[in-house]
């Protein structure tokens, strides 16, 4: 009998295996493939937004900063027009003798200190200067040939004259406003003001702001940056090099084009252009990128282009890019990981109770955890109500403080006010009794006289206790206050220790508006100069300066004596509570600490300076109440 072959042929090898293969095979690189997708989406998102952000943040800088260049411009196109009506200089176009030159010389001179230009000068129909306000200098303008200037050429055809350019006599840059003088409908000279804008670009570098202004020719001539400065930001023909190298527009400049390593437009007026990173700015990049946008300047055919770095933006956006890459494999791994998992339960299901349990106890600590952190958040809310609360108390301690602190000031001026008092009362005694005298006597005359002495008693006995309820008043923490009011109160309620010195007073300020209630105001200034008149009693010659200047939107009120000063010692405690360098009976300790406090309050402060010619010297610094004072002042 034959046997069946079919029955000992091998079986054929499972194919079950084989997607498992083909997964470990492809599902990694596919994974890190997403990876990479997700992470540049993620960055070029981040990006895209961030910059539009900054783009309209830019807008609002672009716009500010753009005014500021139109506003520095436009404050001298009054002057070259202004000489038109000055008689001299239509005499000195008409007879160029040197008498006539001096006075004009004389007159340009005073002008241009008072305007604060650069230089000021007036030039006949062919060009020469024939007065100037440098003719003291060296290296003046007199008699030189200008003729070849653009300026110079547009005013004496009668049109204005703009033009920014590097001095042909002195190598100084500057802004150059020209205007034709006119008489009988007829030019015969031409007046130019040199004006010089590198004000601007120290306040660009102040405010850390990158920023340059480029002219007509596309030439940088103001910039944050003086490494960019007369570049030129578009490519310049052979023609044009010759053409301004004639001019001298820019002098002996070579005009290199600013080349960016990369330039991408956004929109109209907006692009990103990347640089060579400069060693002495960025020490760790190899190129730096910024956000450009560029508007043009009224009444002139410049440009102001803000630059906004874009290196944090950058960062933020790999970062985002990164976070997505990582979130997106995290899922995938967990993904992966729960997949395995659950092929694990669904063979082993043996292990559901051990993990069901494993998550009933996380489930249970989670639920600890949460009431722990809700039990720590009240107890933070309460720690909050009772810091509230001390701090209330400290500030109606601080109020306390501050009344304590006027009526110990009164209370020592007490002695003062009633010597003070009583001599009008005794003249007022006589007087009253003098008077009755002469009504029976019949002499209206000097009973009149009389009467007219006792009311002007009466006034200054009211001036004063007006003067001590003023001081007694509690103040505000809001409120405006007026420095020459509060320095004319705390003279009048010093003022019988004022009359008690042969002392000169000196007064340099401004009467402005500080953010301060009235009333402190002159209480600080009632202990400050208190302590100066205190530290001068033994002085033969005492002395007391008020002397104010405006400095970041504050005002500063430097009060300084020529005493005896404050040895090194106590200078380490003169704002601390109850420390004092007077006797007990003279003063608590509380002045010099309450004015600082208050101060503070309003955003201000209260230092102290050691002239080395002697004396002490207190720096009271307030924010103004508006900021037009600052530019005013």
């Amino acid at each position: 009998m034959k046997c069946d072959p079919t029955l000992y042929r091998a079986a054929p090898p499972s194919l079950a295996v084989k997607p498992r293969l083909i997964r470990q095979l492809f599902l990694p690189p596919l994974i890190i493939l997403l990876m990479i997708g997700l992470g540049y989406i993620g960055f070029w998102t981040s990006e895209y937004y961030g910059i539009r952000a900054l783009s309209e943040n830019g807008e609002r800088q672009l716009e500010l900063h753009a005014r500021t260049v139109e506003s520095e411009i436009s404050k001298y196109t009054y002057l070259p027009s202004l000489l038109e009506l000055e008689s001299s200089v239509s005499r000195l176009l008409a007879d160029p003798n040197p008498e006539h030159r001096q006075k004009v010389n004389d007159y340009l001179e005073g002008l241009n200190r008072r305007s604060r230009s650069r230089a000021i000068y007036v030039m006949d129909t062919t060009g020469r200067v024939l007065a100037t306000s440098n003719w003291r200098d060296v290296d003046s303008y007199l008699g030189e040939d200008l003729s070849f200037r653009a300026y110079f050429q547009n005013a004496v055809r009668g049109q204005p004259g703009r033009f920014y350019g590097i001095g042909s006599t002195n190598g100084e840059p500057g802004y150059y406003l020209a205007h034709g003088l006119e008489e009988h409908g007829k030019i015969i000279g031409v007046a130019v003001v040199k004006v010089r804008l590198e004000a601007l670009e120290e306040r660009w570098q102040r405010a850390r702001l990158e920023a340059f202004v480029s002219d007509e020719n596309g030439i940088i001539i103001l910039s944050s940056d003086p490494a960019r400065r007369l570049k030129a930001l578009r490519p310049l023909s052979e023609d044009t090099k010759e053409r301004l190298a004639r001019s001298l527009q820019y002098y002996w400049a070579t005009l290199n084009e600013l080349q960016p390593l990369a330039r991408e437009q956004l929109n109209e007026g907006t692009e990103k252009l990347t640089f060579p990173a400069n060693s002495e700015v960025v020490a760790d990049d190899k190129e730096v990128s910024y956000l450009a946008q560029t508007r043009p300047l009224s009444d002139t055919p410049w440009n102001f282009t803000l630059l906004t770095p874009l290196k944090d933006l950058r960062q933020a956006a790999v970062n985002q890019g990164i976070l997505v890459a990582v979130a997106f494999a995290l899922v995938a791994f967990l993904l992966i990981a729960w997949n395995e998992r659950r092929k694990v339960i669904a063979t082993r299901l043996a292990a559901r109770e051990a993990l069901q349990e494993a998550n009933n106890q996380l489930e249970r600590r989670i639920a600890e955890r949460t009431t722990d952190l809700r039990a720590s958040n009240e107890r933070l809310k309460a720690q909050i109500r009772e810091r509230r609360q001390a701090e209330e108390t400290l500030r109606r301690a601080q109020d306390e403080l501050v009344q304590a602190g006027k009526l110990a000031a009164i209370g020592q001026m007490s002695t003062s006010i009633a010597h003070e008092l009583n001599q009008p009362l005794a003249a007022l005694r006589t007087l009253s009794g003098n008077t009755v005298r002469f009504l029976e006597r019949g002499a209206l005359d000097t009973a009149s006289a009389n009467l007219k002495t006792i009311n002007e008693l009466i006034d200054r006995m009211g001036r004063i206790t007006a003067s001590l309820r003023s001081f007694a008043r509690r103040g505000d923490d809001q409120g405006e206050a007026s420095l020459g009011k509060a320095v004319d109160a705390a003279f009048q309620v010093l003022g019988s220790r004022l009359d008690s010195l042969p002392i000169t007073l000196h007064r340099d300020f401004a009467s402005v508006q500080l953010l301060i209630d009235q009333t402190r105001l002159e209480q600080i200034l009632v202990n400050l100069i208190g302590n100066a008149l205190d530290a001068m009693q033994a002085q033969p010659a005492p002395q007391l300066w008020l002397e104010g200047k405006t400095v970041d939107g504050k005002y500063r009120l430097r009060v300084r004596d020529n005493g005896h000063g404050i040895d090194p010692e106590a200078r380490k405690h003169l704002f601390e509570p109850f420390f004092t360098t007077k006797p007990g009976e003279l003063g608590l300790g509380l002045g010099l600490t309450l004015s600082a406090s208050l101060a503070a309050a309003t955003g201000g402060n209260l230092a102290v300076e050691h002239p080395t010619g002697g004396g002490t010297a207190f720096v009271l610094s307030l924010p103004l109440a508006s900021p037009h004072q600052a530019e005013s002042k």
